[in-house]
């Protein structure tokens, strides 16, 4: 009998070594620059595309220069205007329905609408913000009801890779796949009760098959699916739901729509140990699967369902800066080579938009540190070096083995990694050095001397960074301004933003913050054991970016830091001044971190030099300090198993931070933009006497969780969101402060923004703050 089924064709070549993303802002941020020009009105839509089409041009030579193949797909096409879900959220058309009217009559959005759902209109709302995953970027939550339309609405993932092609560069096209995408979704507000995006799945599989349909037909070999909701506990459905969508999505896609309909599909699933869902992908059809194998560990045993697949080795880590260990990585890409995978091949664990570009635009870092350091650039490198290795032999790169191992220990004796004196002092600590007494004591001498109304109104600490103070600083930086004129010019923005709260009608003022370049590198470039970059940039969210600090020694605080700035504000007013300085966590998360001792080790040497700051202040008559903590959630593992550990060493290094004060000293922190109701038992311990936390995009659904646990001490759930040019209304404040007071005791609520107004204008947050105040003393005449 002769065997009838049609032979399936030969799977396409892989790269022997490739990554999953690289920076999509720009090395001087030429995106950021372009897009805000835009969102002003002062350049076109055209003009933006053109940025971002050289962007991409130049990242592709880029990456050829470094060692990446160019006729296999080993480049990725994984560029974004803003953020990839909310670009996955335009692929399918699944605007919310306030925004339909900017969709064409093909679901389509231009770049004005696609701006317009990221950043809201007049009174309709952006799509709500959250944290990706472990990592300091935000993405932009979907919408998804049982009647939400999808629809092929979005040919750009085609568009550029036929960009490249043209130029004669074969990329490989990156979405978010549609697991994770309905995983990380939220109900629609009209959503029944019981509904869940998921369910929603088979609705949208026939929008990947059109794009996957879609990107064959234009060349492309190879596609790259991300879900990274298969590594994590904490994307609100199940591991045996993930499991069964998995299986459904990819019969469809892998399955069912054969090659060559479709590209052969590289399955990515980054940030984490893929556990028990590695049997569920390896049992689909998809030709590859890359494993995160820095944040995961590499199989020892053989899989069934590997065997006709390429293994992407995930070695390389894209989420910190540490230059790899090459032995130790070539040895771990061995051992995946003993499983019984068709081919075995390099890549990062992770894209690497979450590092810098490269370290050759950072002259001013001490020599010795830049021997251990690998940035996007220098990762690329230890990709095609791996590479080599992998398939030529340990031989061809024996010389790079040596001088990737000599740089890695020679931290280990480098001056100022380890000091003796520090760890002393860590070593020392008793239980007593974190707890405070009890809060019923604490609030009632901390009402007395602070004497504030029922529903005090503040801020979360910063203003707005205006052009002059940017221009200020660089020029102070260049050495055209003396410290003493920088210094009054500082202080004369104090004194204008102290002068504005009065005026506005604030209960508890802060300084504004005029002389911090950023919350964790104003800190990093005052304490022992930091470095900080000039053009390190990584993008947060949107068009903003950060520059995260470099973590590498033990970290002590030489002298006060923010204690004169503090008390010349105090001056200026009769009203309490809050300190304000970035918590123990949060230091950790937003800067790259040594990775040679345990985190908890490194978050009590800072929390240490922060105790010693908060007595300066107190000391110096300072009655408020906040300690923000908006990065608590964002370090909170994927895997439930390894949460217990985490919230214990994250809450005890606040409390050590913060425990030494008097009851009388009033201890605030500030919590943003994640997933709180799952670590509300942590917050409670924080043992913060006020929590100001993110709740106007999500219109006050945290309330619910702190209701529900019986959260005794004060909050401040925010009433304005400040990631969004809109002014609220009066009428909009006054409707979220209602809603708070409905659900939590008066006496426990304070009245605030969301976050900081450092990234808004004053045409923006004046009118706010001022509807903000309105509406207390409407809710507060009504009690």
């Amino acid at each position: 009998m002769t065997d009838t089924t049609p032979a399936q064709p030969a799977t396409p070549a892989f790269p022997a070594g490739s990554v999953l993303g690289y920076p999509r802002i720009g090395p001087r941020r030429e995106l950021k620059k372009a897009l805000e020009a835009f969102w002003a009105g002062r350049s076109s839509a055209d003009e933006v595309e053109a940025v971002a089409a050289d962007l991409r041009r130049r990242t592709r030579t880029r990456l050829a220069e470094l060692g990446l193949a160019t006729d296999v797909p080993a480049i990725p096409s994984a560029f974004s205007f803003y953020d990839q879900v909310l670009d996955a959220t335009a692929l399918v058309g699944a605007v919310p329905a306030r925004f339909a009217d900017l969709q064409d009559a093909d679901g389509r959005l231009d770049l004005a609408g696609y701006s317009t759902v990221a950043r809201g209109r007049g009174d309709d709302l952006p799509l709500e913000m959250t944290k990706w995953f472990d990592t300091n970027y935000h993405y932009l939550v979907p919408e998804i009801g049982p009647d939400t339309q999808f629809r092929y609405a979005s040919d750009r993932p085609v568009a550029e890779f036929t960009e490249a092609l043209a130029e004669g560069v074969l990329t490989r096209p990156v979405v978010v796949g549609p697991v994770t995408y309905l995983a990380l979704a939220k109900p629609t507000e009209d959503a029944p009760s019981g509904f869940s995006p998921i369910d929603r799945l088979d609705d949208i599989l026939p929008v990947y098959v059109r794009l996957l349909t879609a990107l064959a037909a234009a060349g492309a070999t190879w596609v790259q699916i991300e879900e990274p909701a298969l590594v994590s506990d904490s994307v609100g459905v199940s591991a045996d739901v993930l499991a069964e969508a998995t299986t459904r999505a990819y019969r469809v896609l892998a399955t069912e729509l054969a090659r060559p309909q479709r590209p052969a599909i590289l399955l990515a699933a980054p940030y984490g140990d893929l556990g028990s869902a590695l049997p569920v992908v390896a049992a689909t059809d998809v030709e590859a699967l890359a494993l995160d194998l820095v944040r995961g560990d590499a199989p020892t045993v053989p899989v069934a369902g590997l065997a006709g697949k390429t293994l992407v080795g995930g070695v390389v880590d894209g989420h910190n800066i540490w230059r790899a260990d090459l032995d130790k990585k070539l040895a771990i890409l061995e051992q995946l080579e003993t499983l019984g995978a068709a081919a075995v091949t390099v890549g990062t664990s992770t894209s690497l938009f979450h590092v810098p570009h490269t370290l050759e635009d950072e002259p001013a870092l001490d020599r010795t540190l830049v021997q251990w350091l690998a940035f996007a650039d220098e990762k690329v490198r230890e990709v095609a070096t791996l590479a080599e290795g992998l398939t030529e032999g340990r031989e061809a790169i024996h010389e790079q083995l040596l001088a990737a191992s000599d740089a890695v220990s020679s931290r280990a004796t480098a001056p100022g990694v380890v000091r003796p004196e520090v760890r002393e002092r860590v070593s020392a600590l008793t239980d007593e050095q974190f707890r405070r007494g009890p809060f019923a004591e604490r609030k009632a001498a901390q009402a007395a001397r602070l004497n504030l109304p029922a529903l005090p109104t503040t801020t979360i600490g910063s203003f707005p960074q205006t052009p002059e103070i940017r221009k200020a600083r660089a020029a102070f930086g260049k050495g055209e301004l003396t410290a003493e004129q920088y210094e009054d010019e500082m202080k004369a923005e104090v004194r204008r933003v102290v002068e504005l709260q009065e005026r506005i009608g604030l209960d508890v003022l802060v300084h504004g913050e005029p002389e911090r370049n950023d919350m964790v590198q104003y800190f990093a470039e005052n304490l022992d054991g930091f470095s900080v970059t000039q053009n390190g940039w990584v993008q947060s969210y949107g068009s903003r970016c950060t520059r995260p600090s470099i973590l590498w020694g033990d970290v002590s605080r030489p002298a006060p830091i923010t204690v004169a700035w503090a008390q010349y504000a105090q001056s200026l007013t009769s009203k309490p001044m809050k300190g304000m300085l970035t918590g123990p966590v949060t230091i950790l998360a937003w800067s790259f971190v040594r990775d040679d001792q345990p985190l908890g080790d490194t978050a009590n040497q800072v929390a240490l030099a922060l105790r010693d700051e908060i007595a300066d202040l107190e000391a110096a008559g300072i009655g408020i300090v906040q300690v923000d903590e908006p990065a608590i959630r964002e370090l909170l593992p994927l895997r439930e198993k390894a949460h217990a550990a985490y919230l214990d060493w994250s809450v005890s290094s606040f409390r050590l931070s913060t425990a030494g004060v008097r009851p009388e000293t009033q201890i605030h922190t500030h919590l943003c933009y994640s997933e709180f109701g799952e670590i509300m038992e942590a917050i409670d311990g924080l043992d913060a006497d006020v929590t100001s936390i993110e709740a106007a995009r999500s219109k006050m659904e945290i309330l619910g969780d702190i209701a529900a646990a019986g959260y005794p001490r004060a909050v401040g759930p925010g009433v304005y969101d400040i990631h969004s040019p809109r002014v609220p209304s009066q009428e909009e404040v006054t409707e979220l402060l209602t809603e708070a007071v409905r659900t939590i005791e008066v006496d426990q609520l304070w009245v605030n923004p969301d976050c900081g107004l450092k990234t808004r204008r004053y045409e923006e947050i004046t009118p706010s703050l001022e509807h903000l105040v309105q509406a207390t003393r409407t809710v507060r005449a009504s009690l």
